[in-house]
């Protein structure tokens, strides 16, 4: 309409010329056009950008979120970082960019809440050294785009992991804070009761907030029940869960869990290893006291690790009720080299085993979020940050290996095509957000 208008315009200025009119006049028109058409051109390219309302459109994908009880094929459009609708059909138009979903599963972005990301150049540490990982390299391309460090740091050396770290990272690096001041440093330090100081842990946790979602106790060889009860006393004082890892051999199992509080998370929860007792007892039953503890809200996390999972006690677990809530992978050195792999390779692992294939997705989705009470996170809401992860679910003969190498045999492995943070694309397998390559340039 604008344009079509600024033409009968520039035709009627031609007409007065060809009889003679004033030149004056003509002039003047096309100054009046000139600025009429610059006007016009301004107002038809902002309603262009307005009536494409998304960045980006994910069209035909099977669409899961268990925090709103969605689970069908559906479209997802993202604008600014953020959800923006989630709908049967959403107008290609409104979108600058599609990428066809279709036969992929569209989630949250996968949670981890067991790594070592403290990655630095002290050798054989987790805190500052190269027993951790750069989280960028393992998380993105497992569809993983938020990852909780398991106390490698503590509230001496906090600041450094989040500079050096944190602040670093594509991935969202959260953490719980062990209570040894310098986190898992490997030596005496870490068991030193003078390091394990409440309100210094209390007073670093208010001023990181958005970052610290929890209170780490874990290798620790002492009978002193001081480092658990310091554990504890901060996560009160900060309305945070505490994260009960290994390496408490002097502790029991059952004094463990009974020393936790609902919403408390006790990882490496299928491991067989001789420090402590396995959740089931030598005839595959699962101990009462187990099952008490997860009816009174205690979270089982499976801290795979290289080490920490066993079919012998999670299958049984499984098949008797005591399904893992989490499936914090143990990430670090070691273990992506061994049966572990990556978060994927455990959820692959549940589905084999013969989890649902929908408990599996909010296992690593919806479940971690609330466990570390980040509600904001495993959820598709609209106005939500647009943390994605497209997976696929491939169908062929794979074999799945635990820490007594053992193998379970399945015909089903998840693996990630696209991975979404803030609404960014920031790890692609196979191309499907590009173009074609037609052989020129």
């Amino acid at each position: 309409m604008g344009l079509a208008w600024i033409n009968i315009l520039i035709r009627s200025n031609m007409i007065s010329k060809s009889k003679g009119q004033s030149s004056s006049i003509s002039k003047l028109e096309i100054l009046v056009c000139g600025k009429l058409a610059t006007f016009l051109v301004v107002i038809l390219v902002v309603s262009g950008i307005q009536a494409q309302s998304y960045d980006l459109l994910l069209q035909g994908g099977h669409v899961f979120d268990a925090a709103n009880g969605i689970n069908g094929v559906m479209d997802l459009a993202i604008h600014e970082g953020k959800v923006a609708k989630v709908a049967l059909e959403i107008d290609p138009k409104d979108s600058k960019k599609i990428i066809d979903v279709s036969g992929l599963f569209v989630c949250p972005g996968l949670i981890d809440i067991h790594t070592h990301v403290f990655v630095g150049n002290q050798i054989g540490k987790f805190a500052n050294g190269i027993n951790s990982l750069s989280p960028d390299d393992f998380t993105l391309r497992a569809g993983i785009t938020t990852v909780v460090d398991a106390g490698t740091s503590g509230w001496r050396n906090f600041p450094q992991f989040k500079e050096q770290v944190i602040e670093t990272s594509k991935t969202r690096v959260l953490a719980f804070l062990n209570i040894a001041g310098y986190g898992m440093t490997g030596d005496s330090i870490q068991a030193d009761h003078d390091e394990m100081k409440v309100r210094e842990a209390v007073n670093l946790i208010k001023e990181y907030p958005d970052d610290i979602v929890g209170v780490k106790i874990g290798h620790y060889e002492g009978k002193s029940w001081i480092p658990f009860d310091r554990t504890i006393k901060a996560a009160e004082k900060t309305d945070r869960p505490i994260f009960v890892e290994c390496h408490l051999p002097q502790y029991t199992l059952q004094e463990q869990l009974d020393k936790m509080r609902p919403g408390d998370i006790i990882t490496h929860s299928y491991e067989k290893v001789s420090e402590r007792m396995s959740v089931v007892n030598e005839d595959g039953v699962v101990r009462p006291f187990v099952l008490e503890a997860q009816e009174r809200g205690v979270l089982f996390d499976v801290g795979h690790g290289g080490a920490g999972f066993w079919f012998s006690e999670a299958l049984p677990a499984l098949e008797q009720g005591l399904a893992p809530n989490s499936f914090g992978s143990d990430l670090h050195r070691f273990s992506v080299n061994a049966g572990m792999k990556d978060m994927l390779n455990i959820m692959s692992k549940y589905l084999a085993m013969g989890m649902p294939l929908n408990d599996v997705l909010q296992r690593a989705t919806w479940n971690p979020a609330r466990a570390i009470k980040r509600r904001d996170l495993g959820n598709l809401s609209e106005g939500s940050v647009a943390d994605i992860a497209v997976l696929k679910l491939r169908e062929g003969a794979f074999g799945f290996v635990d820490a007594g190498k053992k193998r379970l045999d399945g015909n089903q492995r998840f693996e990630a095509e696209l991975t979404i943070r803030e609404g960014k694309i920031v790890y692609d397998l196979n191309g499907i957000s590009m173009l074609p390559f037609d052989g020129n340039q």
